[in-house]
């Protein structure tokens, strides 16, 4: 009986090196990056340009924000240089910091390899990255769209720049080879169909990342755009999302669109963005200055898909002074 316990310990013991052998040496598996050359028409970089400031808002992470105006604008001359940290104190599972992608950073990345690492999370190297950035959304894009972000980046001035390396945290540092998996791009709908427009840009925006509760480095199940996800402010406190779901008391479901619209537009404009924060002010991380310029066209849409969702009752609480 004894050998038996001892065998059946050895093949368990067999059995986990294995598993974590091909987790950490055989995954993740999404094909290589594709074979493809970004054209770069005007018309490309502009609608590259707008995705990439009002939309998925790369720049927002990917520069450096100035934390003592409202919402931490990006600063000009920083677009691109990366440097952001997301780390345990944010309540993700390591220190995830945002790269360059300044063409000093990503000068020589093929446009396949940019187009895969931004859709599957898979980096030149053939990495996993953790999904900070939200490559499970911008997977189910439309292809062209990805193209345009690509196109815009490759025209971002160069800044010497070299930020750290993400690292996760145990077990992290074997499950992040599990999350990528490969794109389900899909075609931007027409403008005509405002709901499947909105439903788009609502998810390339990755409004449900935020507006969702988070824990142990994972969206709640259940909790979808209820708000009530918690952010440390630099200059103090806690802040938490709002609850855009569809409910009527604690949701924007008694919401007309044009005050959702120019709740946008108002903290988008001059005298938000030169609002001075100081040490223990109210502030937001949700990059106003940047989603604020979006179209009015897509702020609608968004609100048209929003009145859609289930609700959630939640009566969030927006923020906490520091002590």
């Amino acid at each position: 009986m004894k050998k038996f316990f001892k065998y059946l310990v050895i093949i368990l013991i067999v059995g986990i090196v294995a598993l974590l052998s091909y987790v950490k040496l055989a995954l993740p598996n999404v094909g290589d990056a594709p074979d493809m050359k970004v054209e770069m028409t005007p018309e490309n970089i502009a609608r590259g340009e707008y995705l990439a400031n009002h939309v998925t808002v790369c720049i927002d992470c990917h520069a450096t924000r100035d934390w003592s105006r409202f919402s931490g604008p990006p600063t000009e001359g920083t677009f691109g240089k990366g440097g952001d940290v997301f780390d345990q104190k944010f309540g993700f599972p390591g220190t995830y910091t945002a790269k360059n992608i300044t063409p000093f950073g990503v000068g020589d990345w093929t446009d396949g390899e940019l187009f895969r690492v931004i859709t599957t999370g898979v980096n030149r190297q053939g990495k996993a990255m953790f999904p900070v950035m939200p490559y499970t959304y911008y997977g189910r894009m439309d292809e062209e769209d990805i193209k345009c972000i690509i196109a815009y980046i490759r025209t971002l001035k160069p800044i010497e720049s070299h930020p750290a390396a993400s690292i996760s945290d145990f077990p992290m540092n074997f499950i992040v080879n599990t999350i990528p998996h490969k794109a389900e791009l899909q075609k931007r709908p027409p403008a005509s169909d405002v709901l499947a427009t909105g439903k788009y840009v609502a998810n390339a925006s990755g409004c449900v990342e935020c507006h969702t509760k988070f824990e142990k480095g994972q969206l709640v199940a259940g909790t979808e755009f209820g708000g009530g996800r918690e952010f440390p402010l630099p200059s103090g406190g806690l802040v938490r999302s709002g609850n855009i779901s569809s409910d009527m008391e604690t949701g924007i479901g008694s919401w007309n669109k044009d005050k959702f619209i120019s709740l946008f537009k108002s903290r988008s404009d001059s005298a938000m963005i030169n609002t001075k924060i100081n040490k223990g002010d109210f502030n937001s991380v949700m990059p106003w200055t940047m989603y604020g310029t979006m179209t009015n066209e897509d702020l609608e849409a968004i609100y048209t898909y929003l009145r859609t969702v289930a609700p959630i009752k939640n009566s969030v609480e927006k923020f906490t002074p520091g002590s």
